[in-house]
């Protein structure tokens, strides 16, 4: 589903298109909503000690952020296809991987930007160490990653699937 390389995020069409409508959504009648949540907060008298207002304002600002995070990613996205099921890692696809081998301490996951963190599956990101580390190796392969204190990992793919969320 996507990949970011050199500033590029890949987006499947209905990814895009998901992205797009909340992109429409939040600069059209969620900006009125929270304008009028403002407004109305405004109207009970002093600022300083008025909850409601200080809430409307930081959730403003925390659509505001979320506005020019989905105008950032929509403008470098570039519109693919979803991944091939041919059995190599891929952004979009669902991995199953065994830890140094032991095919019972095992992980599946996402590989995917957190756009698409789902609530049903672990999302990692392709620049994660994880990810970066499983990308492009065909299932069976194993994978080497370095962990965050610096000493290397391996792992077994055992399965790498398109997404079907």
């Amino acid at each position: 589903m996507t990949q970011t390389s050199e500033n590029v995020t890949w987006l499947t069409q209905e990814a895009y298109n998901k992205l797009k409508e909340e992109l429409e959504y939040l600069t059209g009648p969620a900006r009125t909503e929270i304008s009028a949540k403002i407004a109305a907060a405004r109207e009970e008298g002093d600022l300083r000690e008025n909850g409601g207002y200080h809430a409307a304002k930081e959730e403003q600002g925390k659509q505001e952020l979320r506005v020019r995070q989905l105008t950032q990613l929509l403008e470098s996205a570039k519109v693919g296809e979803a991944p091939a099921a041919d059995g190599a890692v891929a952004p979009g696809m669902v991995v199953t991987i065994a830890f140094d081998g032991d095919e019972d301490d095992t992980l599946t996951f996402l590989l995917a930007s957190r756009e698409y963190a789902s609530s049903d599956i672990e999302t990692y990101s392709p620049q994660s160490p994880l990810g970066s580390g499983v990308m492009g190796h065909k299932v069976g392969e194993d994978a080497a990653y370095e962990l965050p204190n610096g000493k290397m990992a391996s792992v077994k793919i055992l399965k790498a699937e398109p997404y079907n969320g």
